[in-house]
């Protein structure tokens, strides 16, 4: 992984990735009903047919080095996501903004999508694997998400911007 220090010419630091990561995991919570300076919002950013963006806030999972985005495919994102791999996740937290660039795959490896069920359930929406084994069903979801079952999307990270939000500040990009 490469770091270019963003924020040089203020002489502020360079940020360090590990801390940044560690923070996208459980506590950035998405659970409805948490409300307040821990709910975080993601924002997925795809490309329409026409070359045109299309951003939408989602549930987004971040494990094993990767952001999970779980829609179905036949809507907007769903259908860009499946023409078009490149696509970037963005969420602000109380200590930093983040913009992650990547390539999104449909996922439809049983263990995969089982651990991502585990990872939305410990995160607070109630998923479950469907009878194929290879999407996630629940009793609710974003209306935008279409009906279920809904088909589960790893987003590996080709690169990284965080711009620090608190003391000493810094902005850092990382391209893995």
């Amino acid at each position: 992984m490469d770091a270019t220090n963003l924020a040089e010419l203020y002489d502020l630091p360079q940020l360090d990735w590990a801390p940044i990561e560690a923070q996208l995991g459980p506590a950035l919570t998405q659970k409805p009903g948490t409300g307040g300076p821990n709910r975080h919002t993601c924002w997925l950013s795809t490309v329409n047919a026409d070359g045109s963006p299309h951003v939408t806030g989602v549930g987004a999972f971040w494990d094993d080095g990767a952001f999970w985005v779980v829609t179905g495919t036949r809507t907007r994102k769903g259908r860009n996501l499946t023409r078009e791999r490149r696509c970037a996740v963005s969420v602000a937290t109380s200590d930093y903004d983040l913009v992650v660039d990547g390539n999104a795959s449909l996922v439809t490896d049983p263990d995969r999508v089982a651990r991502i069920a585990v990872v939305a359930v410990d995160g607070g929406w109630p998923a479950r694997v469907d009878d194929s084994g290879t999407a996630l069903t629940a009793p609710y979801s974003a209306p935008s998400a279409g009906p279920p079952p809904w088909s589960v999307f790893r987003i590996v990270p080709t690169s990284a911007t965080a711009l620090a939000t608190s003391e000493p500040g810094g902005a850092t990009r990382w391209t893995f």
